[in-house]
């Protein structure tokens, strides 16, 4: 046993042990968060059973089973709950029973002794809405203009062709307010400024007012014409409604412009409910959110995630190759140059707060303000760069990530066999020329090893995007068909950001909490994808190398 242990064969199993452990738990954080968050778009079935309420009285109830749990008898009768028995546990389930606007209560805890059977009715409808959340209820009558269109069985294909109708209604009045008034809102503002500008350099004549006048009256038609058809447009997605009976009997009418999706869950087939669940997930990829970050799509926040990245990567890589490639090829190894690489590697850990915090006193209020001094006067009092923008979040995430990139590429320098060195040299280059042409390429994969952590860190980084630019709900995309096209001054929305506000800021925590999930995994997946491209990068830069050194 004694030379086993001397032998060393022991430490080889413990770290592979350790490894594999490694391996199930990310596995299993993984598998947790995908099984929570892409399962909630899934179309659940719709229980119908009556409730005993205090007064003994039968309540229909009607939702989705969202949990259950065992809980002791003693602290549901405290609660209030008359229940008889002599068992000390018992069940009891979490409802969906949707309707907040109606009822107040979205979801409710419901003990299984004080339920009734539990029923599957065909008809019972599901809608998604724009506002307040979902609606469960049964569908009787679907009207034009008050009027009764269709009831009884012809209600739900009517409905369908009409919702049809006014989702595309939606999506044009979407579209009129967001992009081509957008854009002529836009247009109004550069004009203001360009106004402003001449002003102040007192370089305003009769024929700029002239012609500036001219093209705001232009702008104004253009807007007056847009708003008349956004008008017409919203008349006419009002025309349609349905009324559905709730569980506690009432009819209530709702206008179909509010309704986002309808569907009969408990009738759908197996392949309707893949089609859905397709539809779905793509939704919730490619639209915007609603009611408060807790339904709808994250596009937006992808979108800035990924645009905030590669701003970060262009930021970070130059600076972080120029730092090492100085400190290793050039400057001059003594005391003073130690002492900057032990800076560099404590600068790594450093909290991230404290670079948000940077980031606000330097870049923003500091290097922004003046920005907007020298070049956007014509904005004052509202600030350009002075305030936080996607570009100062790239930047405060290079800083924080550099290190990382600083030292990477050290070490890929490092590696570089002297000999390569001295014999380009020999040859008669110059030392810039055996830089650039042999000692660069052959470090490039550290380099890209460097970029990879970078780019792993400041993906999920939530701190001090708080501070520097992130915010809830971005009105508009940093990238857009206005010139300049990149807006580096705009804010953004963050999925580490949307993590955080729609899982602990949320008014609806319980409906909140599979998006949680669905967003966590969905961050996962993009930092997963951008490093497979940066490693598929450098896989090729060391195949390129290992070829080099053949010839």
């Amino acid at each position: 046993m004694r030379n086993w242990f001397k032998s060393g064969e022991p430490w080889i199993w413990m770290t592979a042990g350790a490894v594999a452990l490694s391996l199930v738990m990310v596995y299993a954080v993984v598998w947790l968060t995908a099984a929570r968050g892409l399962t909630h778009f899934w179309p659940h079935p719709v229980v119908q059973t009556t409730f005993t309420d205090s007064d003994g009285k039968a309540v229909r109830v009607i939702g989705e089973l969202h949990d259950e749990e065992e809980v002791s008898l003693l602290r549901l009768r405290e609660a209030g709950f008359k229940i008889d028995g002599k068992d000390k546990f018992t069940t009891r389930y979490l409802f969906k029973l949707g309707n907040r606007d109606i009822t107040g209560n979205d979801f409710k805890w419901l003990p299984l002794p004080l339920l009734g059977k539990f029923e599957y009715p065909q008809d019972v409808l599901t809608l998604e809405r724009r506002e307040w959340g979902n609606f469960y209820g049964h569908l009787k009558e679907v009207k034009e203009e008050g009027k009764v269109v269709a009831a009884g069985a012809d209600a739900w294909p009517e409905l369908q062709k009409r919702l049809a109708r006014s989702s595309a209604l939606f999506k044009q009045i979407y579209h009129l307010e967001k992009v081509e008034i957008g854009n002529v809102n836009y247009a109004l503002e550069k004009l203001r400024l360009k106004e402003r500008k001449l002003e102040l350099q007192q370089r305003l004549t009769e024929a700029d007012k002239a012609a500036i006048a001219a093209q705001r009256a232009q702008l104004q038609a253009e807007f007056l014409a847009l708003q008349e058809k956004l008008e017409k447009l919203r008349h006419e997605i009002k025309r349609d409604s349905l009324t559905a009976e709730i569980a506690d009997g009432r009819s209530i009418d709702i206008p179909l412009a509010n309704v986002a999706d309808a569907y009969l869950a408990n009738a759908m087939t197996t392949p309707q409910k893949v089609q859905h669940y397709g539809r779905k997930l793509w939704e919730f990829i490619s639209d915007d959110p609603r009611e408060a970050n807790t339904e709808g799509g994250i596009f937006p926040a992808i979108f800035g995630t990924v645009l905030m990245v590669i701003l970060m990567a262009v930021l970070v890589t130059p600076l972080g190759i120029m730092a090492a490639i100085y400190m290793r090829e050039y400057a001059k190894q003594g005391p003073l140059i130690r002492i900057i690489r032990i800076s560099v590697n404590n600068l790594a850990g450093v909290p991230s707060i404290v670079y948000g915090v940077f980031g606000l006193g330097f870049f923003v209020y500091f290097l922004g303000h003046n920005i907007d001094q020298l070049f956007y006067p014509e904005a004052a009092p509202a600030p350009v760069f002075g305030s936080p923008g996607i570009l100062w979040a790239s930047l405060t995430l290079a800083l924080l990530t550099l290190p990382v990139v600083i030292v990477a590429t050290e070490e890929g320098l490092a590696r570089v066999p002297r000999s390569i060195r001295e014999g380009s040299l020999a040859l008669g280059a110059t030392k810039a020329e055996t830089l650039w042409r042999t000692v660069l390429p052959i470090a490039s994969p550290a380099m890209m090893t460097g970029l990879i952590l970078a780019v792993a860190r400041a993906a999920g980084e939530v701190a001090p995007l708080m501070l520097v630019g992130v915010v809830k709900l971005a009105p508009s995309l940093p990238l857009d068909g206005n010139f300049p096209f990149l807006h580096l001054e705009r804010k953004f929305m963050h999925l580490g950001f949307h993590i955080y506000d729609v899982g602990f800021q949320s008014p609806n925590i319980e409906a909140a909490r599979p998006l949680v999930y669905a967003t966590a995994l969905l961050l996962v997946l993009i930092i997963v994808v951008l490093n497979l491209f940066a490693i598929r990068l450098r896989h090729r830069l060391r195949e390129k190398m290992r070829g080099l050194e053949g010839v």
